[in-house]
């Protein structure tokens, strides 16, 4: 038997603790460590809450310290570690306001990220929170619950006059906020340093469909801008850009994340942004010392080589296989292409491996082809026929799918997931030019939009 210790049980932890207790509870011991009062809060889920698109956030959590209790674990919430002896062999933390020291056979580090705080003048992290709660007031950063709590509540209280918000960084999470705030009536200005929103996931043709659909609901956009203070005596009153200054009520920074990985500082090996270097058995450079989640690599399958992609489906699937060979039972990761998406005021997008504009950056030589049709056949009457929007990366030498990018109104999400598995099994386009996809008038066209595409390729 051996005894697993667990630092972080959010969404790489609690699959890989419910993986272990699952699958090996008998033969294992297994200590969880956690600094935070709650357990598996999906930060994805915070917008829909603040939004109102949800009324509470009970469905926002799907694990928690009682059934893993229940399972066999040892749970110990509130429990910051503070440091660790590789060479000994042992995690001390801080349990119920006392040093607690705990011994380990193997380890597994899933201490997740923190929020990115850029050197903008006025904004400071209060250094005795652990919630990310900054020294002036109304000034927000968004990782926790407790941080989507704080910003509810005082949105909720008619007192703070809260009327117009600010949204630094045009991602994922600064859209979906922006979006939400939308919704509750509030004025929003959303600022990034790039000239679009979505950089990191669209080319800029696609981008561009996102940041249309941001403006045609009113909210006002201040790209190509860099935050450089955020005034106000006590609480937030303006925010000032180097083209601007904004008069605001309230600042949200979601510039991004980093790896939270001070635990192994000067001992794992960790790659060019800090992330703890693992392998495709999520071990580190310690043997029986494996790291999942936002504070490990990932193998991208796109670029054939370690690259850091943190989403939540990257963390629980790492959490996954680190509990099987932390057990003693061999798998190796398959590998990632960062399929993601998002909607925002009826708008999806979705896409999974390189843009154009990254496959040049890794080396390649990228090709494109790109097509716009209805979801339906429009013959199909009563039914509201939107365009869908594709389009596919493909290598100019040796064929190979590099990634593909979707748009529309329409849900055509469940097709990026064949062109995930197509950028890890190399597939080339010609190859999906002649796939086989079903046809039915409700639910596609014969000659479809991804055929078409392909199709195309020159």
């Amino acid at each position: 038997m051996s005894k697993i210790v667990v630092v972080g049980a959010n969404h790489a932890g609690t699959a890989c603790i419910n993986t272990m207790l699952d699958n090996y509870g008998a033969e294992n011991e297994v200590v969880i460590f956690d600094q935070n009062s709650n357990i598996s809060f999906l930060a994805c889920g915070m917008a829909l809450w603040i939004g109102q698109q949800i009324s509470k956030p009970d469905g926002l959590f799907y694990a928690d310290k009682e059934t893993f209790e229940a399972k066999g674990a040892k749970v110990y919430m509130n429990s910051p570690v503070e440091s660790i002896d590789y060479d000994a062999k042992k995690v001390t933390a801080i349990v119920d306001g006392k040093e607690h020291v705990e011994s380990y056979d193997k380890l597994i580090l899933a201490t997740g990220s923190q929020p990115i705080l850029p050197p903008i003048k006025g904004a400071e992290l209060d250094p005795n929170s652990r919630e990310f709660k900054s020294t002036l007031e109304n000034l927000q950063f968004v990782k926790l619950y407790q941080n989507a709590a704080d910003v509810i509540e005082k949105l909720q209280d008619k007192s703070k006059h809260i009327e117009r918000v600010a949204v630094v960084g045009a991602g994922y999470i600064g859209v979906e906020l922006a979006e939400a705030f939308k919704r509750l009536g509030k004025e929003v200005i959303l600022i990034d340093v790039v000239d679009t929103c979505l950089a990191g996931y669209y080319d800029h043709d696609l981008s561009d469909m996102m940041r249309q659909n941001l403006e045609d609901n009113g909210v006002q956009l201040a790209f190509g801008q860099t935050v450089q203070a955020i005034e106000g005596e006590n609480k937030v009153e303006r925010i000032v850009t180097d083209k601007a200054s904004y008069d605001v009520d309230m600042v949200v920074l979601a510039v991004g994340f980093r790896p939270n990985t001070g635990l192994g500082a000067g001992k794992l090996e960790t790659f060019r942004n800090g992330a703890f270097l693992v392998d495709k058995k999520q071990e580190t450079s310690i043997k029986d010392v494996y790291a999942i989640g936002d504070c490990a690599t990932v193998y991208d399958n796109s670029i054939n080589d370690t690259n850091y992609i943190a989403l939540a489906s990257n963390a629980l699937r790492s959490g996954i296989v680190a509990a099987h060979n932390a057990c003693g039972h061999e798998l190796e990761s398959n590998g990632v292409q960062g399929s993601n998406g998002i909607e925002i005021f009826g708008l999806k997008m979705v896409s999974t491996g390189l843009t154009e504009e990254k496959a040049k950056r890794f080396g390649y030589s990228p090709a494109i082809v790109e097509f716009k049709d209805t979801q339906k056949p429009t013959f199909l009457e009563k039914v509201e026929h939107h365009d869908v929007t594709i389009k596919i990366v493909y290598d100019k030498d040796t064929r190979v799918v590099l990634g593909a990018q979707m748009v529309s109104r329409e849900d055509m999400s469940m097709g990026i997931h064949m062109f995930s598995l197509a950028i890890q099994e190399k597939v080339t386009i010609d190859k999906l030019a002649l796939l086989d996809l079903f046809f039915l008038p409700h639910f596609n066209k014969p000659y479809n939009y991804i055929t078409q595409a392909a199709l195309r390729a020159k």
